[in-house]
């Protein structure tokens, strides 16, 4: 099975074309050779209708070609009769995306009015209630019955109308009857999605796209890899259009970083038609995000073949996330690398003499490795490389700087060079190989160090890093730990999955969010889900260890894992609920108090 053509070489996947909307007058196509749609969703309450209007219009003048929002209830769908009116009366023709979750009755109202449709196959006339059970054969088929009862009056209404629909499957939130059968797994929600496929295209529907998305960036790269690689063994038809996000990607630079290793990966590899940053901040933001990324993509990937042929094969496996292996190697004095060590974090000299004095023993950031001093062997990968180029395994292996190659492609043919010779050297990697005159603004080089170190780490490949693109030294050290932590190489802090703000939000998420974070953000590795509603949790917190959930207005759930533990808890005393929840369970440590120093 493949993904894509080359993992060296770029080469946009051909997809179909989707149309949403008129085209003439502010709808989009998707696919084809039409260039990668942004789009984002309003946080404010669906019944309101002139807020909806004001947050759309400010989201089309920043640039969102799509607006996505939340359709809950049939009342809520009949309501977007009334934003779309009055966009349209100020000559706003976006196409708008309904929502929907457990309501097909809403599904079928917002039909009438918006140019898309968006279903979660997971809560789509399907059963979710994390309930065990054996599915004979007969009783499977009898479910899938009902499914195709439940979704075709949709599927018949969309074409009639001709709308689009977005087929998209959470991770964690798949129904009962796909979690019994393939677990809460890639394979799993590419299965559920097919299902649906299948039931549009019985009726000749074709007009619609993919999304799988997970919190985890490489989750939801293997996702994206299976169900493409999935659509080409079903036939050449079967190029629909994906739409890439990383759900509950947090907010700030934690945000940024998880859905440039996911997004930015997918994107380097040729996927990818439409795409969603998912930020727990003001929506705006989000396609800022989306600008800053797809301006990297071609500066990243490799458009031209070299006259030496490029390997046929993948130097790692696409659909099953293993770390590459390696022997255990001496990196520094205090450090080791490789083997089952955590990935390491190198710095150059200039950068440790400025971080050095400030560093604390205790401290969990902290160069583990000065570039300059390591015993290191850097390779130009374009040549052909010869047993006796590598005299031993333990040798720390790197690119070398000047390459003419993207870091991406240039680490990936390392190890397919590494791989033809039967070496399992540890290999350093690096977010540039060259250098610009000019110092990088930080967004962009966080987004470029993140996309590149973040696809070769969940291709499994990676036994040290080091980020150059970023000329502050502090922060720099910073971002090499913040992207082995959101590519889940490890954990040095407490990890935040938070959904964005939406109409179905029951509290404001950017300030609880802060409020949570203040009193927890000491808590290294526990990973804690702040969810707005229902719909994104439990089922989506997927592996966090405790969850916030919105369960009523002014009312809190907390969760243990997946499990409802205290419920309709006042909003005003669930932060302190959620502490309380943490220290029972043995996850609580006092933060450290550091004595305030003195100017004498």
């Amino acid at each position: 099975m493949r993904y894509c053509d080359s993992p060296y070489l770029f080469r946009r996947r051909v997809s179909r074309e989707v149309t949403v909307g008129d085209p003439a007058r502010g709808g989009v196509i998707m696919g084809g050779n039409h260039p990668v749609v942004r789009q984002s969703m309003l946080t404010c309450d669906t019944m309101d209708t002139a807020e909806s209007v004001k947050q759309t219009l400010e989201l089309v003048a920043v640039g969102c070609q799509i607006v996505r929002i939340t359709a809950p209830t049939v009342k809520d769908a009949a309501n977007l009769k009334n934003i779309v009116a009055e966009l349209h009366a100020r000559g706003c023709f976006v196409p708008i995306v309904a929502d929907i979750h457990f309501k097909p009755d809403a599904a079928m109202e917002a039909a009438n009015w918006v140019e898309m449709v968006r279903i979660n196959p997971g809560n789509y006339a399907d059963s979710k209630k994390f309930a065990v059970k054996e599915y004979t054969d007969d009783a499977y088929a009898a479910e899938l019955g009902r499914i195709e009862e439940k979704f075709t009056p949709l599927v018949l209404k969309m074409k009639q109308l001709g709308r689009a629909l977005r087929i998209g499957t959470n991770h964690g939130s798949l129904s009962d009857r796909i979690m019994n059968r393939y677990g809460d797994t890639p394979l799993g929600m590419v299965e559920s999605a097919l299902e649906f496929a299948h039931i549009c295209r019985k009726h000749d529907f074709h007009n619609f796209k993919f999304s799988m998305k997970s919190s985890n960036p490489k989750v939801m790269i293997e996702c994206y890899r299976l169900l493409t690689s999935r659509l080409a063994q079903e036939g050449p038809d079967w190029n629909y259009p994906l739409h890439l996000g990383v759900t509950e990607a947090g907010e700030g630079e934690d945000g940024r970083i998880k859905s440039a290793i996911g997004i930015g990966s997918l994107l380097c590899d040729g996927l990818g038609d439409t795409i969603r940053v998912s930020l727990t901040e003001d929506s705006p933001r989000e396609i800022e995000v989306c600008n800053d990324l797809l301006a990297q993509i071609p500066l990243l990937t490799h458009h031209t073949s070299s006259k030496a042929p490029l390997p046929s094969g993948f130097p790692f496996d696409p659909f099953n996330f293993e770390r590459r292996a390696t022997p255990e190697i001496e990196l520094s004095d205090t450090s080791k690398c490789g083997g089952e060590q955590t990935v390491r974090v190198v710095v150059t000299r200039a950068t440790f003499d400025k971080v050095a004095p400030k560093i604390r023993p205790k401290d969990d950031v902290k160069p583990e490795g000065i570039y300059e001093d390591l015993n290191l062997l850097e390779l130009d990968p374009t040549q052909d490389l010869r047993i006796e180029d590598i005299h031993c395994e333990t040798q720390l292996v790197t690119v070398k700087d000047g390459v003419n190659l993207p870091p991406i492609t240039a680490f990936r043919l390392l190890v397919a060079q590494l791989n033809k010779l039967g070496r399992r050297n540890p290999i350093l990697l690096k977010d540039c190989l060259t250098f610009e005159a000019s110092v990088l603004d930080p967004k962009i080089a966080l987004l470029r160090a993140a996309v590149n170190l973040g696809s070769l780490l969940a291709d499994g490949i990676g036994d040290a890093i080091l980020v150059r693109g970023e000329s502050g030294a502090g922060m720099s050290l910073r971002l090499a730990y913040n992207i082995l932590q959101a590519a889940g190489c490890r954990s040095f802090k407490t990890d935040y999955v938070a959904c964005p703000s939406c109409g179905r939000t029951l509290f404001n998420l950017q300030t609880v969010t802060a409020r949570i974070k203040t009193r927890t953000e000491h808590l290294k590795g526990v990973k804690i889900a702040i969810m707005g509603c229902i719909v994104n949790g439990p089922g989506e917190m997927a592996d966090a260890d405790f969850g916030y959930v919105g369960g009523a207005p002014g009312k809190i759930n907390l969760y243990v894992g997946k499990t409802p533990i205290k419920f309709n808890i006042p909003e005003a005393d669930a932060v302190d609920r959620l502490v309380d929840l943490i220290r029972e369970h043995g996850k609580w440590v006092e933060p450290e108090v550091h004595p305030a120093t003195s100017d004498n």
